[in-house]
């Protein structure tokens, strides 16, 4: 039998858990971290946190929704976190809509949007608008070279009877 939550009682879970991931965010910032933060749950049961610690951690990539999900996948032993859902003080950027989508997350919830993070000095309007534009416009050059054995690891991974898909 499975019990179906109303959506006035899921917009209370979900304002909840949005004010977790914005107290992790404000306690952030008075660490001298970036001002986000992230909750991944499951169930009803937080699962793990994140906090922006790219300065922190001089890792561009250590945003609080990656944080959190690496916590995650290393507190259940998986890659794979479907059935959770990601609580995120902002709009995630496109780094971390990324990794949601790469991590199987059912649900991101967000409480700020990127216009708030661009106010913040956090704005992520090019990121989002990268990927409509051509190659040859980015600020970062993406070039293939195509050895003869380019394909070599992707028909390892093939052949491999052991491998793990994802």
């Amino acid at each position: 039998m499975t019990s179906e939550i109303d959506a006035s009682t899921q917009a209370e879970i979900d304002r909840a858990w949005l004010g977790r991931a914005i107290e992790l965010a404000v306690a952030n910032v008075s660490d001298g971290g970036g001002p986000f933060g992230a909750v991944v749950v499951r169930g009803g049961i937080e699962v793990s946190t994140g906090q922006n610690r790219v300065t922190r951690d001089l890792d561009p990539t250590a945003h609080a929704e990656v944080e959190a999900i690496r916590a995650a996948c290393s507190a259940i032993g998986s890659f794979s976190l479907a059935g959770m859902t990601m609580y995120a003080s902002c709009e995630p950027c496109p780094l971390c809509v990324s990794a949601s989508l790469w991590a199987r997350i059912d649900r991101v919830v967000y409480a700020a949007d990127r216009e708030d993070a661009a106010r913040g000095g956090f704005d992520d309007r090019d990121f989002y608008e990268l990927f409509a534009r051509e190659r040859s416009t980015w600020p970062t050059r993406i070039e293939e070279i195509r050895p003869n054995d380019a394909a070599a690891p992707f028909e390892a991974w093939l052949a491999n009877s052991a491998r793990i898909d994802y």
